[in-house]
């Protein structure tokens, strides 16, 4: 039986959360208009490079954008990004992560399958989340306590969302995790589907917005699926470790599902690993 995650219990200045909502925004539409206006137009990273480790010229001008008006709306937060800061430190009582394009390889190839992320994050999880997806002109945000939007409508999930016949996952840089074609196997037994898209940001989104039963993460920094996480809390997601355990930005692997496709979703994955 997993134990449920809930809503974290830990105000936050209403001031703070607000102001930072707006500048996430505005920073998510900016990346949006970005990545729309550059991706697949001949950008590729050097011959030496992994597919999954690609930085591109678009990452850097949208990390420094980032960073350079944050730093000015909250000089006392500290900024954390996935190109340049290898390791996130515990001890600020807040901190921003950014991942300026999520999904390089695809919008390198102009698929259409990346996003902007960007969250504020305590010590408890996220605070406030955005996440930018650009080729459906799409923004999503939310807030601890406040819910979650798409473009300005409420998102919450239905009881019935784990009927869902998709379950996203993803790579880790070395390629397939173990057991992952135990998992994808057992699913499709199950009568699931298991997609591989490409980002870890929007598989959890599509959590948040009822589209899959749930997204199976092995691995991932926080940049990668804090704003993500953020939307899937306050849709009303359960959020756990590989262990069944609730927690907001779990250390062991991350799954996100709608309440009712939780148990079976973890079943899989714990079932996966046992046999790797």
């Amino acid at each position: 039986m997993t134990v449920l995650s809930s809503r974290p219990a830990h105000p936050v200045d209403p001031g703070l959360v607000s102001i930072a909502l707006e500048v996430a925004g505005r920073l998510a539409n900016d990346a949006s208009d970005v990545i729309m206006a550059t991706a697949g137009r001949g950008v590729r990273p050097t011959e030496d490079e992994s597919p999954f480790d690609w930085v591109t010229d678009t990452d850097h001008t949208l990390e420094r954008h980032t960073r350079r008006v944050l730093t000015a709306e909250f000089p006392d937060i500290p900024v954390y990004c996935e190109n340049t800061d290898l390791d996130v430190p515990g001890d600020s009582e807040f901190r921003w992560v950014v991942d300026p394009v999520d999904g390089t390889a695809n919008y390198t190839a102009g698929m259409p399958w990346c996003a902007y992320s960007l969250a504020l994050i305590d010590r408890w999880g996220p605070v406030v989340g955005v996440v930018a997806d650009p080729y459906r002109a799409q923004i999503y945000a939310a807030a601890r306590g406040r819910g979650m939007r798409a473009n300005g409508t409420p998102v919450k999930l239905t009881e019935r969302q784990g009927d869902s016949l998709v379950v996203c996952t993803e790579m880790t840089r070395s390629g397939p995790w173990p057991g992952m074609g135990t998992f994808i196997t057992t699913a499709a037994v199950a009568g699931t589907g298991v997609r591989v898209l490409g980002s870890k940001a929007l598989a959890v989104a599509q959590v948040a917005l009822g589209h899959v039963a749930a997204a199976v993460l092995h691995g991932y920094h926080e940049w990668d699926v804090a704003g993500a996480v953020s939307l899937a809390v306050e849709s009303g997601a359960v959020v756990l470790d590989r262990r069944g355990a609730g927690a907001q930005l779990p250390l062991d692997g991350l799954l996100v599902a709608a309440p009712d496709a939780a148990d079976e979703v973890l079943g899989w994955w714990q079932s996966a690993l046992s046999a790797a």
